[in-house]
């Protein structure tokens, strides 16, 4: 009963990234906001409509408070990451992002001594250099860009060079959440998993409200979920995956875990499809030694 949902939220991820680049509208300063926002909203209503009304979840709003370490975390890596798509190819993003696991697994090891065999070990270290060297070819391509370009650039204002720190950002702040998450929901069991989740989407739509707020009275720019669809796709894409993936990780961990963990494959397929991104043999190699990593990480976690 694993298989199913598990492959359904490693297309629903992977197809969430892609509209969520699709999404972010380069012209558009307020364009990872409005994202933030129709997930919160998405998420929000599923929190609502399934756990509340349908499942019938008993929910306090302490929960919201108590969960709050977590949530922040993943929210504010998300909308870091909503950022950084507009600066960077999802072929490198994804995969980046999706290193996290490293984080948390160092994290776990480190803090609340969980072993580590030393394949997860090479795998952590493989993932760390391979970012790096993202990030060094990310720069040579940029500044060959520029060259062929022959326009001039004030360091400042130069995002594209660096716009790597954002997947990083990202990997880092996800990562730390899923520590949370981990000791939260496992090692000390302060809440249920569904009551957890419920807070966790409720606390994305109180963001959501906010961050609407912020826009339409502070910076007076109107916003009509009807006309964002391709956020809209992505924000159900992304609680689709999450839902399928709650049941799966619970069926058959050890197994479910790498399959859903390389789900980043899935984004640099669409993204070459859709996108028609193009990357140097390099960039792949370092991807593709990112992606079997995690699938090691996944693997072994557990």
């Amino acid at each position: 009963m694993w298989f199913i949902p598990a492959l359904i939220t490693v297309f629903a991820w992977g197809t969430a990234d892609l509209f969520y680049k699709m999404g972010n509208n380069e012209r558009d300063q307020y364009s990872a906001i409005k994202t933030t926002i129709m997930v919160g909203l998405v998420m929000g209503l599923h929190a609502i409509f399934y756990y509340g009304m349908y499942e019938g979840v008993a929910f306090h709003p302490s929960y919201l408070i108590t969960y709050l370490p977590v949530s922040s975390m993943y929210i504010l890596s998300m909308a870091i990451g909503y950022v950084g798509l507009r600066y960077i190819e999802l072929s490198i993003s994804s995969p980046i992002s999706n290193s996290s696991g490293a984080v948390s697994a160092l994290l776990t090891f480190l803090i609340l001594g969980t072993k580590m065999v030393w394949i997860q070990f090479v795998a952590i270290a493989v993932i760390s250099v391979a970012i790096f060297m993202l990030s060094v070819f990310e720069k040579k391509e940029a500044d060959k860009e520029l060259a062929m370009s022959g326009e001039v650039v004030e360091k400042k204002y130069r995002v594209g060079a660096v716009a790597i720190v954002f997947p990083i950002l990202y990997c880092i702040i996800d990562g730390l959440g899923t520590f949370l998450d981990g000791y939260y929901l496992d090692y000390a069991k302060i809440l249920p998993e569904s009551e957890a989740n419920m807070a966790y989407e409720i606390t994305f739509l109180i963001v959501a409200i906010v961050l609407w707020a912020y826009l339409r009275f502070v910076k007076k720019e109107k916003m009509s979920i009807f006309k964002e669809k391709t956020k809209g796709l992505a924000a159900i894409f992304e609680t689709t995956g999450q839902f399928f993936y709650v049941g799966a990780i619970a069926s058959n961990a050890i197994v479910v875990a790498p399959m859903i963990a390389s789900f980043s494959i899935v984004s640099v397929i669409l993204s070459r499809i859709f996108l028609k991104e193009k990357l140097s043999g390099k960039q792949y190699l370092m991807i593709v030694a990112i992606i079997v990593s995690i699938a090691i990480l996944g693997f072994y976690d557990g």
